[in-house]
């Protein structure tokens, strides 16, 4: 189903569904502040199987991250950060990084790295938001199964097209990026860049 948002005021009607179906084991595909995601509820075991099998990734060795709503649930995923990093945290989300944090025991086995890390998100979209918010919990997410990002898949309707059969819900929020956050390790001495998206490591450490 492709069912659209209002990327300002999300229909409470299209969010209901949206939220059923994701308590309900379903997988979706969704707009954030980077390029749309493929995700699904972070305590739906099945769920999470079948986002690794559309990946085709074993679930530990794929680089899953959540999608939380704010940093208010932090120590609930991640062990306690310093100040410093805390800090670092608050000055760059919402926005487009992707943070390596080390994993607490409330992140569910099959999320879990060799490393037992975890990547926290928080999107500066309001929709991913608002389904994380009225979901009560994070989303599990991963870039979608394509290897260039080319314009074509800034389109919720060709995203639709080539990988519907395979969700239950396409979230059309408007054209989306083509590019990716910034990933940054915290579980170090010091923040690491792992990969450089579009959010700017030098403006936040």
């Amino acid at each position: 189903m492709l069912l659209q948002v209002h990327p300002d005021n999300p229909n409470p009607r299209n969010m209901k569904m949206i939220i059923e179906c994701l308590k309900d084991g379903g997988v979706i595909i969704y707009p954030t502040d980077t390029v749309y995601a493929l995700g699904c509820d972070i305590t739906q075991h099945k769920a999470i199987e079948r986002v690794a099998r559309i990946k085709q990734v074993d679930p530990k060795k794929a680089q899953f991250s959540f999608i939380c709503y704010d940093l208010s649930h932090l120590s609930d995923y991640a062990k306690s950060v310093d100040t410093p990093i805390f800090r670092m945290l608050k000055k760059a989300l919402p926005g487009p990084f992707t943070f390596i944090l080390n994993a607490s025991k409330q992140v569910p086995k099959l999320l879990k790295t060799k490393k037992d890390t975890v990547g926290i998100r928080v999107p500066d979209n309001n929709i991913c938001r608002s389904i994380v918010h009225e979901l009560g919990n994070p989303l599990m997410s991963t870039t979608l199964p394509i290897d260039v990002y080319v314009e074509e898949y800034t389109d919720p309707e060709v995203i639709y097209e080539k990988f519907g059969s395979q969700v239950d819900i396409v979230v059309d929020g408007g054209p989306g990026g083509m590019s990716f956050s910034t990933v940054i390790d915290c579980t170090g001495e010091a923040p690491e860049l792992i990969r450089e998206g579009i959010g700017d490591f030098d403006a936040i450490t």
